[in-house]
């Protein structure tokens, strides 16, 4: 990797998924021409606020919690991402997935920046009323920041759409008035939009047919496994099922389900929401240890789960045609090389994944108006977007011969750059 100046809060020796995010920027800076002057930009977080977050537990005492909130860039307009809560959550993972959210909103052309946001706290440790105490108090040391017109926070992994409710409920408190478009993903009582939960999984399944049109694979029939059944490798799962496809395999953080002839992709959904987790279902015909799924053959593999799972270490054994990163970053640059030269065709996160975002922006634009559209309107026109990005990547990557990351890179930077050097730098 190129040498970077690298901030002081940063461990030069373990950058994590930010030295990643780096890396793919190396690869796309030959590609910019003139605006590679304004490359810098890209390496450096606008703004980086890292807050304790203190809460009275169940039992008096009191805890602490480490809390983030990245703007990566907001050249194109406010911050958008999501808000995750988990015990592995680092200010590295939190600058990377805020980063790909700036190219994740250009690459499909909503006028967001990239935002992102984070405690370090394992939700399941919490109730529900120390979980609620936790997002408002984050919600108040973040507020400075955020804002229906600054950055606009999601859900993201172990958030939902109750936890957006507190947030949008939280601003409203502090700031006196009720803003309904300060967060996206919220409940449709309040203000929230039809289809968004299921957006980001439907965004990958769009994808993934187009893919499979380019590379002559038929959906009908085609074998599918997925690592990560939750909101988007779910819905995702669901709509390969409905399509045709055999789920021949899915992995979650409780085990690897297999089934040859295709799993039933209902009742394992059922399963889930009784068990926690695939682990044990009785419609499996087999139970594999967690490597063992990377080796398992399939037309089509969708990583949905957390980010860097596909390595160097496991790339050689993936047997399949299409990746479809369904999670952020969940492929590193060592294996993207392994894969590219085996000649298998990988959808990046920024494109596949960025259904959400794009009916966020729908949500926002009908809180902002206060008009809402019907959920055969909202799948039209997300399905519409979807394609007409994937279209445009397809064709830098056949013009640049690079590889659809680079392409989508290549496409989002340049409208980042763009709007960058037209602003001008204040003062």
């Amino acid at each position: 990797m190129t040498n970077h100046a690298l901030p002081s809060y940063l461990n030069a020796d373990d950058l994590g998924p930010w030295g990643q995010y780096l890396q793919q920027i190396d690869r796309v800076t030959p590609h910019l021409g003139s605006l590679s002057r304004w490359v810098e930009t890209l390496k450096r977080p606008k703004r980086i606020l890292t807050v304790d977050v203190p809460i009275e537990r169940d039992d008096g005492t009191i805890a602490h919690f480490e809390g983030y909130r990245v703007q990566h860039n907001m050249s194109r307009g406010p911050g958008k991402g999501g808000v995750r809560f988990h015990q592995d959550v680092t200010l590295s993972e939190v600058m990377a997935l805020s980063a790909w959210m700036t190219v994740k909103n250009a690459a499909v052309n909503v006028p967001y920046g990239g935002a992102k946001g984070g405690i370090r706290v394992d939700p399941k440790t919490l109730s529900r009323g120390e979980l609620q105490r936790l997002t408002r108090r984050y919600t108040s040391e973040i507020s400075l920041i955020i804002g229906p017109t600054k950055d606009i926070p999601a859900p993201d992994v172990n958030t939902n759409e109750q936890v957006m409710a507190w947030m949008m409920d939280s601003y409203a408190m502090i700031e006196g008035n009720l803003s309904t478009g300060v967060v996206t993903g919220k409940p449709i009582s309040l203000g929230g939009s039809l289809g968004r939960r299921e957006a980001t999984g439907r965004g990958v399944f769009v994808v993934g047919r187009e893919a499979a049109a380019k590379r002559g694979v038929s959906i009908a029939g085609a074998r599918v496994a997925v690592q990560g059944f939750g909101n988007v490798g779910g819905v995702a799962a669901t709509m390969f099922a409905e399509a045709g496809s055999k789920i021949v395999a899915v992995q979650d953080h409780t085990g690897t389900v297999v089934h040859q002839g295709g799993l039933d992709v209902a009742l394992l959904h059922k399963h889930v929401a009784e068990a926690g987790g695939v682990k044990g279902f009785p419609g499996a015909e087999a139970f594999l240890d967690r490597d063992a799924f990377w080796g398992i053959e399939s037309d089509i593999l969708i990583p949905a789960a957390l980010e860097q799972q596909i390595t160097a270490a496991n790339a050689p054994r993936i047997r399949t045609k299409i990746i479809l990163e369904g999670a952020n970053g969940p492929t590193t640059p060592e294996a993207d090389d392994i894969l590219n030269d085996k000649d298998i065709l990988i959808v990046p996160d920024v494109l596949a994944n960025a259904g959400g975002v794009t009916v966020s922006y729908f949500e926002w634009v009908q809180d902002f108006s206060s008009f809402f559209w019907s959920e055969e309107e909202i799948n039209a026109r997300l399905t519409r977007i979807m394609q007409d990005a994937f279209s445009a990547v397809w064709d830098v990557a056949q013009e640049k011969k690079v590889s659809l990351r680079t392409a989508t890179f290549i496409l989002a930077c340049t409208r980042v750059l763009q709007a960058r050097e037209v602003r001008g730098l204040y003062p």
